[in-house]
């Protein structure tokens, strides 16, 4: 798609008139940002508006919903019928174009590939935004609406709700308090497996696009293919151009707590074993049945290096041998083993953390709250919006977070071969060919 809209030419001009000023932020009557109504409630754009898109409309629904946007006419229905005010939209650019003076707030739940087009439109109107995790579908992405963020000073939350759970920040406390003592090794898994049921490559036949689909749009800045029922809706996640797989979906959920309570940063080194992805053309296309990905994190302050693994599909957590017989390994959670113990938490911000055995657990003697409690996900970034403190995921927290993720993905494109890695320079030492896949290029007509 070549769009040569007014919107990409105020565009442009915005990047050249910030270029070299790092950090200078522009007024909000510069970027267009509306001033807050006389209500007191945000004036928010969804784009995408169903799936998960639905799920954070709801998230969002006490402020003012003025516009949905989704290429899909047929699932972006029902959110119409519920915000029956809002201006309904195909295309965010033509959206940004008509109405980015009235807007305050965005909020991103379009499948990861087009996570990236999205954020940035709206970093560089100066727009608040909230995105789905895992905020990108490759490195740079990540890396340059982290950096979008900083320079532009607006408020931003990751979709990991499992950040705002009291839980997680239990666990924190906990490791924090020195309840297992110093941390070298982290188990994390989630048992689901993103396989397409029919087809491990392309599908062979290419049916109609439906009446109400924008297959173009769809694709937005991947390279072009045919429309199959296969990619849309919902299943785009096991589909390499399009998704992030088991690892990108929930390594922002699973390792988040470990990422929050260790300060991991950047990994050094990333090594994926998965199963049946040997074929170059099905690595290319598809996610594996099951993997294990380890990364190794460097030693940081006084913490010891970590080695962290990570399991999913039919690749299952490990069973330790001092759990006790009547409890469960999580299908989707974590062992973290200390020097002294060992703690095990679910999915979504570490929900039942546990030491164990559980004599450990009884006699733990817990320390006092220190860290403040979350209003709610969405709630913390609504307040952030308004003047407030910064929300926990925010893109500087929720950014490297999901380069964690990421990286995971690139490690499985290079199956069984170690990539060494060099965060701060975003790019792999050792292995070359790894790099073309950390900024790989856009179709036509779309770019940050």
């Amino acid at each position: 798609m070549n769009y040569n809209s007014s919107f990409l030419s105020r565009r442009a001009f915005l990047r050249n008139l910030t270029a070299g000023a790092a950090l200078t932020v522009l007024p909000a009557h510069v970027l267009g940002r509306a001033a807050p109504p006389p209500s007191g409630k945000l004036h928010i754009a969804c784009i995408g508006a169903a799936g998960r898109g639905g799920t954070n409309l709801q998230g969002v629904r006490s402020e003012n919903i003025v516009a949905l946007c989704d290429v899909d006419q047929n699932r972006a229905g029902e959110a119409s019928r519920k915000f029956p005010r809002a201006q309904l939209f195909t295309d965010f650019r033509r959206m940004f174009d008509k109405i980015h003076r009235s807007l305050d707030a965005v909020v991103v739940s379009t499948p990861d590939h087009t996570h990236a087009v999205a954020v940035m439109a709206a970093l560089h109107l100066g727009k608040h935004v909230y995105c789905e995790k895992p905020l990108a579908h490759n490195l740079f992405e990540a890396r340059q609406i982290t950096l979008a963020a900083r320079k532009y000073r607006v408020a931003t939350q990751l979709g990991n709700q499992g950040h705002s759970y009291d839980h997680i920040r239990l666990f924190c406390e906990w490791i924090w308090d020195g309840a297992i003592g110093p941390v070298r090794e982290v188990h994390a898994a989630c048992s689901s497996a993103y396989v397409p049921r029919s087809y491990r490559t392309r599908p062979p036949d290419t049916p109609p696009v439906p009446d109400t689909l924008d297959w173009d749009l769809w694709l937005g800045p991947a390279p072009y293919r045919p429309y199959h029922p296969t990619y849309h809706p919902g299943i785009w996640r096991r589909w390499v151009p399009f998704g992030t797989g088991v690892i990108g979906d929930w390594t922002c959920h699973v390792i988040d707590p470990v990422f929050w309570a260790l300060d991991l940063g950047s990994p050094v080194s990333v090594l994926a074993h998965a199963r049946e992805y040997d074929d170059p053309a099905v690595r290319a296309e598809t996610y594996p049945p099951g993997s294990i990905i380890e990364y190794r994190f460097p030693a940081r302050g006084k913490r010891p290096p970590v080695k962290v693994t990570w399991y999913d599909g039919a690749c299952k957590l490990p069973r330790p041998t001092d759990l006790e017989s009547d409890r469960q390994v999580p299908g989707i959670g974590a062992i973290v083993i200390g020097d002294q113990g060992k703690i095990m938490y679910g999915s979504h911000g570490a929900s039942g953390c546990r030491l164990f055995p559980e004599e450990k657990m009884k006699a733990y003697k817990r320390p006092p709250q220190s860290i403040p409690r979350s209003k709610g996900h969405y709630r913390d970034w609504i307040n952030a919006c308004k003047g407030g403190p910064a929300a926990g995921s925010n893109f500087d927290y929720g950014g490297p977070l999901a380069e964690v993720a990421l990286l995971g993905c690139l490690a499985l494109r290079f199956n069984g071969q170690k990539l060494n890695w060099d965060g701060p320079s975003l790019r792999v030492t050792n292995l070359p060919s790894a790099n073309e896949f950390i900024h790989p290029p856009y179709r036509k007509g779309w770019y940050l």
